[in-house]
């Protein structure tokens, strides 16, 4: 089991405990992604031998577009493959998934487009000379297990508690609290992105600090949206949860 556990402390003075992600999970994760890399590109081998050799002679002159445009899907399994799942599947790809990690920003909040092409970028510095050389040295070298893409793109690696996110949302999923959230749409993604980080995280939190963590993220909510905090339900962590459901609703997030 990981033992590397990492506190941030937010600006809104949310503690969020992770457990960094080692360097046998990550190289689990690579594996993976590897092999599904390598069948894509098997694949994409296989229609070209199969459908394009077959037909290549009669198109002439644009025969070389067809080959511009084989390589570029290559380029984009090869090179892309890390960034855009990791960009859409919020830090996550199937590698990742599967071994049970996900890349986060440094401050505890899913990453974004530029961070997950920034770290990517630089993969290929990580690999050299073969075999991720310089990214598990530099990872050994450094007490958050951070290869260079991750200290360029201001990231983390983290364990992902899934085998706890069954509940991480709405352990009460029938009930519908004591008021409702109709204001919930006018919040803004990074304040969806604090409520959905606490929640995933707070079965890791010490029962008192997830109380005072939760119960500054709900008065935080409330002056945003103009709520009494005396209205609000007892529970603070289901008034939370029903925030984030009327905002999923409301606002089609995710």
């Amino acid at each position: 089991m990981p033992t590397d556990k990492l506190i941030i402390d937010t600006p809104e003075q949310v503690h969020l405990e992770f457990v960094l992600a080692d360097i046998g999970s990550r190289f689990m994760a690579v594996f993976a992604d590897t092999i599904i890399q390598l069948l894509l590109l098997l694949a994409l081998i296989i229609i070209d031998e199969l459908a394009l050799r077959g037909v290549m002679f009669r198109l002439g002159s644009y025969q070389i577009w067809v080959i511009a445009i084989l390589i570029f899907i290559w380029f984009c399994i090869y090179w892309g493959y890390y960034a855009a799942f990791e960009a859409l599947w919020n830090g996550q790809t199937p590698g990742k998934r599967w071994a049970g990690i996900r890349v986060i920003k440094e401050t505890g909040r899913p990453i974004n487009a530029f961070e997950a092409i920034a770290r990517n970028l630089v993969r290929v510095i990580d690999f050299f000379p073969g075999i991720y050389g310089v990214g598990i040295i530099t990872m050994l070298l450094n007490s958050k297990n951070r290869r260079l893409g991750d200290f360029v793109a201001g990231t983390l690696v983290v364990h992902d508690k899934k085998g706890k996110e069954s509940d991480l949302f709405f352990n009460t999923p029938g009930q519908k609290g004591d008021i409702a959230v109709y204001q919930a749409g006018k919040l803004g993604v990074p304040e969806l992105e604090l409520i959905e980080t606490f929640l995933a995280r707070r079965l890791d939190i010490p029962p008192e600090v997830r109380r005072q963590s939760a119960v500054r993220i709900a008065d935080m909510i409330c002056s945003r949206l103009g709520i009494d905090p005396q209205s609000r339900p007892t529970d603070t962590e289901n008034f939370l949860e029903l925030v984030v459901k009327e905002f999923r609703s409301r606002a089609q997030y995710r």
